[in-house]
């Protein structure tokens, strides 16, 4: 079930609030958690079982933790509990891939069990090692309610591709909250936005982004490939956003706060810059349960430089077990490693519109990494990227392509920026209740755009 799918807008959703508010205060977890792994049953009838041993695994284990005295045994309990969420994800994400590069690379034929990759996985195991690792580090204490543990693991707003939200920071929300009309309100305007910017901006300019990827080589001229390119991250960008404004939007419906997981990454001054406002729910979790433990055991600038290797590696990696990806890992990685060694002093000396030029260039660059399929794509598009196809560097095709969609990329590139949003607030006046009639516009707008199309899927549900 798709979130930009009529199924989920006009029958799930209006039953499962309908549902969730007609119920009293202490049953409305039950209720969530039983419509999110009926919403997760709908399009995986099969793994909904691997998200359930999950959750049931994970709450046994924080269990044992919180309630363990002696160190070497909770700490057992905990080694234990990482390896079997890493383990699954290997199990079900990665085995298949490592045995199909094996027998392409040293010519053999081993066979495999493909088991496929359950929707959400990487998601929903990031939050289980928050959880264990929080208590662990007796940030929180466990869980005892099976129906709050399992609402927090399957919560439908985030489990297929996010925000990954730590538990420290749901805790108290799972136990108490307040549901107000603001809140709702605020809700419905957020989920809409998130919405159009999927239907009516990702979608159409993924259509031109697949147009132009499948342009032969030998047509693939340069401006053409920077076209391509620009319209990918355009597209990931209001693809991704949107997913997550629609699942922070279901959030506040249903009572919950939870911070933006976008700022206009676009508009960054550094590569860190950018990927601190890029999915921050992700990296941040990166940050707080891998870069800063390893930080602090040795503060030393080449001991940094390795960890940063390190977290960009895994970044990759957790995306897919590629070699695109892990590219896509080591290329970020070296920006990010040069910036901290030149120091935010340092850069501020060099004028922000040159830092700003400087990002989305080398952001460009390392998004061809995450678009194409494999590496020799990648070179191929490079090649033309850079003026060493032999298409040449300008072709009519560009030129129509432009014309084309050029009121789709004038308002792609506007709604990337903060006046966007501004704009939002002008015509709400900062409240949501002034914003009913161009939310509603938005809304029919959005619906018309779905059914007089064929839905992409969201890009993250791969990952």
């Amino acid at each position: 079930m798709n979130f930009s799918g009529i199924l989920f807008l006009l029958y799930f959703l209006p039953l499962i609030l309908a549902v969730y508010y007609l119920t009293p205060k202490r049953g409305r977890n039950f209720v969530l958690f039983m419509g999110s792994l009926f919403f997760y049953a709908w399009g995986e009838p099969v793994y909904v079982f691997i998200l359930l041993i999950s959750c049931l695994l994970n709450y046994f284990m924080g269990l044992a933790i919180d309630t363990e005295e002696q160190t070497i045994k909770r700490k057992s309990v905990f080694v234990f509990s990482v390896i079997f969420n890493i383990a699954i994800l290997i199990l079900f994400k990665y085995i298949g891939k490592f045995i199909e590069i094996v027998n392409i690379n040293l010519s053999w034929d081993k066979s495999y069990f493909d088991f496929g990759i359950p929707l959400g996985i990487s998601f929903y195991t990031l939050n289980a090692l928050s959880y264990i690792t929080d208590i662990y580090r007796k940030k929180v204490k466990a869980q005892k309610n099976f129906i709050n543990f399992g609402t927090y693991i399957t919560m439908l707003s985030k489990l297929l591709a996010g925000p990954v939200v730590s538990y420290n920071k749901m805790e108290k929300q799972l136990m108490s909250r307040r549901e107000t009309i603001e809140g709702f309100s605020s809700g419905i305007v957020c989920f809409v936005v998130g919405l159009a910017k999927k239907v009516i901006l990702a979608d159409n300019l993924f259509v031109l982004w697949e147009s132009i990827k499948l342009t032969p080589t030998a047509e693939l001229t340069t401006v053409l490939a920077w076209l391509g390119i620009i319209s990918f991250a355009l597209y990931i960008y209001f693809d991704f956003s949107g997913y997550s404004d629609m699942a922070i939007g279901l959030l506040k419906m249903f009572g919950f706060e939870f911070g933006k997981n976008f700022d206009y990454p676009y508009t960054s001054r550094s590569i860190s810059e950018f990927w601190s406002k890029w999915n921050i729910s992700l990296y941040g979790w990166f940050k707080e349960y891998v870069y800063l433990p390893l930080e602090r055991k040795e503060k030393k600038p080449f001991k940094t430089g390795i960890n940063i290797l390190t977290v960009w590696i895994l970044v990759g990696l957790w995306h897919n077990f590629t070699l695109n990806f892990l590219l896509f890992g080591l290329y970020f990685a070296l920006f990010c490693i040069i910036e901290k060694s030149i120091s935010e002093k340092n850069l501020k000396k060099i004028p922000d519109i040159f830092r700003v030029f400087y990002t989305i260039i080398f952001v460009l660059i390392g998004w061809v990494f995450f678009a194409t399929p494999d590496l020799t794509s990648s070179i191929e598009f490079f090649k033309a990227m850079f003026g060493f196809s032999s298409a040449g560097a300008f072709s009519s095709r560009f030129i129509y392509d432009v014309l084309s969609n050029g009121m789709l990329l004038i308002a792609s590139v506007f709604a990337s920026l903060p006046y966007a949003s501004k704009t939002g607030k002008i015509l709400s006046n900062d409240n949501p209740a002034h914003a009913i009639v161009p939310i509603a516009l938005l809304f029919v707008l959005s619906l018309v755009y779905i059914v007089g199309s064929t839905t992409i899927p969201f890009a993250y549900f791969n990952f």
